[in-house]
């Protein structure tokens, strides 16, 4: 298989992973304009380091091996 690197995944994974550094930097303000406040302080910072896991990802070009994985294993190809 030939993976190629992209200058467009590059920058593209670089705003998801700042986009969820600052979920992550500001959770509290997400959280209280619009979640339920308190309760979901957690839920917030989550979903935000989750974004950063898939920046970085999309920004190494491993999410076309990542998504290849998933349907050879689900498929059996």
């Amino acid at each position: 298989m030939n993976y190629e690197f992209s200058l467009g995944w590059l920058f593209g994974g670089l705003v998801i992973t700042l986009a969820g550094g600052l979920v992550v930097i500001f959770y509290k303000q997400i959280a209280d304009g619009l979640a339920n406040g308190v309760s979901s302080y957690d839920k917030v910072k989550l979903f935000g380091i989750i974004a950063i896991i898939i920046g970085l990802i999309c920004t190494a070009n491993l999410h076309t091996f990542v998504l290849t994985l998933l349907v050879k294993l689900m498929f059996g190809r």
